[in-house]
């Protein structure tokens, strides 16, 4: 029998044939938003595995401000999605709580939430990806890693955003069980970095907007985004994650990353 690291790649290797084939009859609008989101995922490949802490700010529609300290821990994997371990260090109400995501390029990402105080592992479940991660204005879905696989593209158009002319393309999700109808995105010319993403609602509403801004170079080829700004439209919440102290090649292994390391986090 196969075992779930050669079945993943088998999954993917079927998926990428799938893409492959799809792609001959592609609108050429289609084929170059497939062909612009393929090469940003090209360009970010090869980094192993990374560490960085993070403060998540917190803004209600009055503008009253909560912040958290997280740790966040990455770890690449051929054939598959990335997986990615997030540890809340303070407040004290959220100190010990964990996260672990692994994404899939096809099939329902896996993704567990460890709460200290039930002092058990809860299992999100694929139709829960779209509600809020930890009362921030981000969806379990959006603390995936991107995979090709997971959308449909469509180029829009070439737009000015940040200073920098970007390739505009619309995304529509494959999982049916996705919180949005479609994203749309803005990708520089240059390096192929997100600038912004626009998510819809199930009504095909705008809901929210992420905008990226002070890219650092990381290794002289990958890119980081230092400040991420998430601004729900429909409440009035924003949620900022800022980033620092930036790690890579640090030496992670796949067993830093499974249900029992949500219980010893520090």
């Amino acid at each position: 029998m196969l075992n779930k690291k050669m079945l993943m790649s088998s999954l993917s290797a079927i998926a990428l044939t799938l893409v492959t084939n799809v792609s001959l009859a592609l609108t050429p609008a289609e084929q170059k938003g497939l062909d612009i989101s393929t090469e940003s995922k090209k360009r970010d490949l090869g980094w192993q595995d990374s560490t960085a802490d993070m403060l998540m700010l917190l803004r209600n529609k009055q503008g009253q401000e909560s912040i958290r300290e997280i740790k966040i821990k990455s770890l690449e994997v051929d054939n598959d999605g990335d997986k990615s371990l997030t540890i809340f260090n303070k407040p004290r109400d959220v100190k010990g709580t964990a996260f672990l995501s692994f994404s899939h390029p096809v099939e329902a990402d896996d993704q567990w939430l460890f709460l200290p105080a039930l002092k058990r592992v809860k299992r999100i479940s694929s139709r829960n990806k779209s509600g809020p991660f930890m009362g921030s204005e981000f969806a379990f879905e959006d603390l995936s890693s991107f995979e090709v696989e997971k959308y449909r593209y469509k180029y829009l158009a070439d737009e000015e955003v940040n200073g920098l002319m970007t390739f505009k393309v619309e995304q529509f999700p494959i999982d049916e069980n996705s919180g949005y109808t479609r994203r749309i995105a803005w990708l520089d010319k240059q390096e192929y970095r997100i600038q912004k993403v626009e998510f819809y609602d199930r009504k095909n509403s705008l809901l929210k907007t992420l905008n990226f801004s002070q890219y650092k170079q990381y290794l002289n080829k990958y890119w980081r985004a230092d400040v991420q700004n998430m601004v729900n439209h429909q409440s009035g919440k924003s949620t900022e994650l800022q980033w620092s102290n930036y790690q890579f090649k640090t030496g992670l292994k796949e067993s830093d990353f499974n249900r029992n390391s949500l219980k010893r986090v520090r």
